[in-house]
């Protein structure tokens, strides 16, 4: 970095300044021997300054005589005297009138060459002159200043030169924190430099000098790291694995900005350079997350020559595919935060585009000219100066008018009409609007009554959500709050409701109200009535309340009903029906037409619609209510909330990427795989009947109504079905009857194929992860398959053995007690099953028919047994965490969520793959969804609909999103009143005449036993008929002998 002096432009000297000077300065004086000549000189001087400004340096020549007396070689009394003019002027307050000229006169490089000066009192006079200018300047000319004391602390040949600067580089940390912190970027490469210098005065002053500028660092998240991240600078070798380990375990949710940056790129960049891949894995990691939390790409491009490159480079050599894929991350955050183009590695992008200093001084012209004062010449020393001031504020991005209130002082020197502080103020207003770009997004000015317009960040456990966004909200608008999956939407609506949203008005101020997703289950029992009286913060009567509940459709009778009774739909207008009666100033709904019907979403739209002083924040995957209902998008986009004005479909035009929002489409690197399902005995085409109900009915024994009557169905691999109807149809109850969750009790008959696995997901979607919140997506999946099993199959109705059955299976008229059934083998079209008895030996096991156990009421151990062999011929897969991470990537979840994440901390959505994860592990033959469409954004329903439509097995789905059902069913079972009314089947009886299922043609699947050892499939060979004819005759040779022959051999 070159010296200033070398490179300052040619500019008047400070004689061009001219103004009224009222006494005359005796220069000379100034730099006589006698100190308290000088001294008097100087105070002379400073008070005709504090006066008359520049006018009174230009016509004493103070500045060019200054610079000759600090060269003159000869005379120590007048290199002393010319600083400690300096130092006058600075201690009364005068240096604004010298900061126009110090610079470019030369003035400024005389002083820095006396820092070196081999007598002391010149040398210290030198240094405390500079140091107390730049504590009295206006800090926003630490830009121009600092140049060259880097240049000098990096290249000087004299050690004093050095020290004097970094003596100098501390003031300006005191004086000018801010403006010396935006330019950390360039000091911290220097300081690193220094702290090696050979001589230990230099050496020592360095490391001050870093520690003081250090300090700047506002990074919450690195603070207590800062001594750490020094120890690295100064002992790269032993510290950076350390600092590096330290910094990976920490949750970065502070912007980053330029000093923060300054201090972790020296050590990000050397730890790309160690040998280990878990220290450049570790550091990738980084990267990544902060990364996502620089604001700009002006704050990150200086560093991107340091740090792409080598993650480029990690990429292309590292051996471990998942820390190869941690670095591609890396690498893709990026170049989206510093807007590098795919083939650049960052080192050759054009310079950013930045104001210059005669734009600025041409605006100031122009602003003078419309005032109607002089022409202004912008070659003036003032006005160049004061343009150059200008210019930093506007690159800092600072138009705060008390900042440019200070550049007042620099105007009067021009002239003294106008006012300067209204053309300051004209100034930043005219820079302000030249600086905006055009696609910013505009401010909520409108009228309209302010609930809430703050600023604050939210993280939740190890994620960073949102940092430093603004959210502001208008009275009577309807906020549709968008994002993908996993962006923070419901988290910010739960932190709303618990306070934890900083500047967020109290609840005093403005009523809030969360419409939750489910009621807790510990309510189940109350009544409909009561739960809503109960609520101690709804002030209604019970004669409001009634008239509510009525109002959304609860009748007399089913107000008296018990919550555990309702159905998911009446469960969510319950949930309304409360938030109505509270009355509040903003409603937060999450997701609220999850289980209602098209009737009950068209009525919540109308409803929304009518509030006209009653704000609404709402997240939803359904595009159609969406755009029927909101006024505003807030768009939850790289940790901000932007607003745009107008609908859902308004939103899509001005920020196409998020069209997945809007459409139901699959994007091309964004599926779902489902796992292929395993072949079935006895089943050579997808017409064949797995599954079948006839003449079923059901009803729930706190009911007084039945819910089921004569349901007729039946399901095969080619089964495509869509359960519709109303809220409270039964569509639940007849799914779970047909999953086993519950057992037929008014009469009729289920059947299913005694091998056949069917995947499921509830309705309420969490409750098969709800008692594991605290285990990662991994150990959950350990725990729910440790056996071979699912332990959530074991727990369901048709599992579970009644007090009749237990009485049955000990029937006395048994002359011995069947205790377990141990194995199972074919028996032509049926099976037989291995017994054994109480107290009696294994040898005593026989063989009986499944007809026979069943009749003798051991079904339900029979199930289990044909569901431990359904899990054995689907082949178990390996219980192992490589096998998992793939199972999950397949639904779009990362390793990093898999492994290192507790689903407490997950969104919805990832909470909804973790659940089709564990549905799908078996392999099943039947997927069947309840509701699945509630908690998936658009992008990944899409890739749901393109997995289902590829599944080789049968899907049952229970939905009111017609969109997932129209692109994807072609058989519907439509439920009205408990009867079902089936539409677009093909029910056969026998294998039907579809296409048989053979094994696929290539090569065999690898295939894996529990413990994930490869098992070696090895082919039989076919015996010719004279084999066949030779082991015969050897098999009667061997039983003519007396010898044993088995069955299997004749």
């Amino acid at each position: 970095m070159p010296a200033t002096t070398a490179t300052a432009p040619a500019i008047p000297s400070s004689a061009s300044l001219k103004g009224p000077v009222d006494s005359q300065v005796d220069v000379a004086a100034l730099f006589v021997a006698d100190k308290a000549t000088r001294d008097a000189a100087a105070r002379v001087l400073a008070s005709a300054v504090q006066n008359d400004g520049p006018a009174a340096i230009a016509a004493a020549g103070f500045v060019e005589a200054a610079v000759k007396a600090l060269a003159d070689k000869k005379s120590a009394a007048a290199r002393e005297g010319a600083a400690d003019a300096v130092i006058a002027l600075a201690k009364v307050g005068a240096t604004k009138a010298l900061e126009p000229t110090f610079v470019d006169s030369g003035l400024y490089a005389a002083l820095i060459e006396g820092f070196a000066d081999k007598m002391p009192a010149p040398r210290n006079a030198a240094v405390e002159a500079v140091r107390e200018f730049v504590a009295s300047m206006n800090p926003w000319a630490t830009g121009l200043l600092l140049p060259a004391l880097l240049h000098e602390i990096k290249t000087a040949g004299k050690w004093q030169v050095k020290t004097g600067s970094l003596i100098v580089l501390n003031q300006l940390v005191v004086s000018a924190p801010l403006q010396t912190a935006r330019l950390m970027p360039d000091i911290v490469p220097i300081l690193a430099e220094a702290i090696w210098d050979t001589k230990a005065d230099v050496k020592k002053a360095a490391r001050d000098s870093l520690t003081k500028a250090t300090a700047l660092v506002s990074n919450k998240d690195i603070e207590r790291f800062i001594p750490a991240l020094i120890k690295a600078l100064i002992n790269p070798v032993e510290e950076v694995p350390n600092t590096v380990q330290l910094l990976s375990a920490t949750t970065f949710v502070s912007e980053v900005d330029s000093a923060t940056l300054s201090l972790m790129v020296p050590l990000l960049s050397r730890g790309l350079l160690e040998k280990l891949t878990a220290t450049k894995r570790k550091v990738a990691v980084i990267v990544d997350n902060m990364a996502k939390l620089v604001d700009s790409p002006v704050t990150v491009r200086p560093f991107l020559p340091k740090l792409l490159p080598g993650l480029i480079k990690v990429e292309t050599t590292i051996g471990d595919p998942e820390a190869r894929g941690v670095v591609g991350k890396a690498i893709a955050t990026l170049r989206q935060v510093g807007e590098v183009p795919a083939e650049s590695d960052g080192t050759d992008l054009p310079a950013l585009k930045v104001a210059e200093a005669s734009q600025l001084a041409s605006s100031l012209a122009a602003i003078y000219k419309k005032a109607g004062a002089a022409t202004l010449s912008t070659t003036d020393a003032s006005a160049v100066y004061v343009s150059r001031l200008a210019a930093n504020l506007v690159n800092a991005k600072n138009f705060d008018v008390p900042e440019w209130d200070t550049l007042a002082s620099y105007l009067a020197f021009l002239t003294p009409t106008p006012d300067p502080v209204s053309i300051a103020r004209e100034w930043v207003v005219r820079s302000a609007s030249e600086d905006t770009e055009d696609d910013t997004v505009p401010d909520d000015e409108e009228e309209g009554e302010d609930l809430c317009n703050c600023q604050f960040s939210l993280a939740y456990g190890a994620k960073i959500l949102l940092n430093t966004a603004t959210l502001r909200l208008k009275r009577g608008h309807r906020y549709g709050l968008c994002g993908k999956n996993g962006t923070g939407k419901s988290t910010l609506m739960r932190a709303i409701t618990n306070g934890q949203v900083e500047g967020f008005p109290s609840p005093d101020e403005v009523r809030t109200f969360y419409v939750e997703h489910d009621i807790d289950g510990s309510e189940a029992d109350t009544s409909v009535l009561q739960f809503i009286l109960s609520d101690s913060r709804i002030l209604a009567g019970e004669t409001e309340v009634i008239e509510t509940l009525a109002s959304v459709g609860f009748s007399d009778e089913r107000q008296k009903d018990a919550i555990g009774s309702l159905s998911g739909g009446w469960k969510m207008k319950l949930a309304l029906a409360r938030a109505m009666l509270f009355k509040a100033d903003i409603l937060l709904l999450d997701e609220p037409t999850n289980h209602l019907d098209v009737v009950n979403v068209a009525w919540l739209e109308n409803y929304l619609v009518s509030l006209k002083t009653c704000t609404s924040i709402i997240v939803s995957h359904d595009s159609s209510f969406l755009n029927n209902t909101i006024t505003d998008v807030l768009h939850l986009n790289r940790f901000k909330v932007k607003r745009y004005r107008g609908n859902l479909e308004a939103f899509v035009k001005v920020v196409p990427e998020a069209k997945s929002y809007y459409t139901l489409e699959a994007a091309e690197d964004y599926k779902f795989k489902l796992p292929d399902p395993p072949l079935l005995e006895g089943v050579k085409t997808k017409e064949k009947s797995l599954l079948k109900m006839r003449k079923v009915g059901f009803q729930y024994p706190t009911q007084p109504v039945q819910q089921l009557y004569d349901i007729n169905l039946q399901v095969s691999l080619s089964s495509r079905v869509a359960v519709l109807g109303p809220n409270g149809s039964g569509k639940s109850t007849l799914v779970k009857l047909l999953i086993g969750d519950m057992e037929a009790n008014r009469g009729g008959e289920i059947w299913k194929h005694p091998n056949l696995v069917i995947g499921y997901v509830a309705q309420h979607a969490f409750h098969h992860i709800d008692h594991h919140l605290d285990k990662t997506p991994l150990e959950y999946m350990l725990w729910r398959y440790q056996t071979g099993e699912d332990l959530e199959e074991m727990q369901k109705a048709n599992r579970q053995i009644t007090e009749a059955e237990a009485q049955k299976m000990k029937d006395g008229s048994l002359y011995r007690f069947i205790e377990e059934i141990v194995a199972r083998k074919k028996l032509k079209q049926s099976y037989e099953y291995e017994v054994s008895f109480k107290n009696m030996s294994s040898s005593e096991n026989v063989w009986m028919p499944r007809d026979e156990l069943i009749k003798r009421g051991f079904e339900k151990k029979v199930l289990e047994v044909d569901t431990r062999e359904a899990q054995r011929l689907g082949l178990l897969r390996p219980l192992v965490r490589r096998e998992i991470e793939k199972h999950f990537a397949d639904f779009g979840l990362e390793p990093e969520f898999v492994s290192h994440n507790t689903m407490r901390g997950l969104s919805g959505g990832q909470k909804v793959k973790i659940v089709l994860g564990a549905a799908t592990w078996r392999r099943p033959h039947v997927i069947c969804l309840d509701e699945p469409t509630n908690y998936l954004d658009r992008e990944s329903l899409a890739a749901l609909i393109e997995a289902l439509k590829v599944f080789e097995g049968g899907v049952l789905v229970i939905t009111h999103n017609r969109d997932f059902s129209e692109s994807l069913c072609h058989e519907v079972w439509a439920m009205r009143d408990g009867h079902l009314e089936a539409s677009g089947h093909n029910w056969v009886e026998g294998q039907g005449s579809g296409p048989r299922i053979d094994k696929k043609d290539g090569e065999e699947e690898v295939q894996y036993d529990a413990m994930g050892n490869k098992i070696d499939n090895k082919k039989v060979k076919k015996l010719t008929s004279a084999e066949q004819r030779k082991l015969k005759k050897e098999r009667m040779a061997r039983k003519k002998r007396g010898e044993e022959v088995t069955d299997d051999e004749l």
